[in-house]
């Protein structure tokens, strides 16, 4: 069995390193999809889960709901405030674990997590604890990275160059439908559509020197390697998953990459 607190860790130490901000921009459509999707209601409730800079959380501040924003990354929440504060959006934002949320049973009428909750090395906990906080009746709100996805394959990658510890659930697992039946056996419906977003970059070399850069998980992988041969060897894997991907053919990354866009309706 995997020490799951020692793990959760070195995950909050991995998206603590770079900046997700960087990255987590350029998804905002897929906040604005999922809220819409959700059918929100100005004066909701709304919980952010894992919110990282805030896409979901604006999303819905826009239609007037009453948001909490939360993540486990303190840095995140600032950029996501900045973000709220420059569009004169009231939210309330607060450091959590997705995994023990410091709020009462049926407290929210929506539950949100873009790209996010989908992360937690307990699992079960985490959608747990999404449903507990949630009223009867009320709905959870997922984007998740499908296995097949470009995402889904890059941890793929980064785990065969750096394997993950045993007992640890694939992310990607949240991107499947068998995965969220068993995840939310509990719940009253459970609907799933698949979607995909488009990274647009100016080459497939500068995806991946963002990614690098910034992107928590494959800036520690790659600082976590022992030398430049096997760095040199993560990123021609990295390359050709994102080659196999691009449809550009100027030179330009153009690269769909699936995801379950998830309603889970409560009892």
């Amino acid at each position: 069995m995997a020490d799951l607190a020692a793990v959760k860790a070195r995950q909050q130490g991995a998206w603590s390193s770079g900046d997700y901000a960087v990255i987590g921009t350029t998804l905002q459509i897929v906040g604005e999809n999922l809220c819409e999707a959700l059918d929100l209601h100005a004066g909701s409730r709304v919980l952010d889960v894992a919110a990282g800079n805030g896409n979901a959380t604006l999303a819905a501040a826009r239609r007037w709901c009453d948001v909490t924003s939360t993540d486990y990354v303190p840095a995140l929440l600032e950029k996501a405030r900045a973000r709220a504060k420059a569009e004169g959006l009231d939210v309330t934002f607060q450091t959590a674990d997705a995994e023990a949320l410091p709020f009462a049973d049926k407290s929210f009428d929506a539950v949100l997590s873009t790209f996010g909750v989908m992360f937690t090395p307990d699992q079960g906990k985490a959608a747990a604890e999404m449903l507990r906080v949630l009223k009867p009746g009320g709905r959870i709100g997922l984007a998740n990275w499908t296995p097949e996805s470009v995402i889904g394959q890059l941890f793929a990658t980064l785990g065969r160059h750096l394997p993950p510890p045993a007992g640890v659930k694939s992310p990607a697992l949240w991107g499947t439908r068998a995965r969220l039946s068993e995840l939310f056996e509990d719940a009253a419906a459970i609907e799933t559509t698949k979607r995909s977003y488009t990274f647009r970059y100016r080459s497939p070399a500068h995806w991946l020197d963002i990614f690098r850069t910034w992107y928590g998980p494959v800036h520690k992988a790659f600082a976590s390697l022992p030398d430049d041969a096997a760095r040199a060897a993560l990123e021609r894997d990295i390359l050709a998953v994102i080659n196999r991907s691009n449809r550009a053919e100027d030179g330009t990354l153009v690269m769909p990459s699936d995801y379950l866009e998830v309603i889970v309706t409560a009892r």
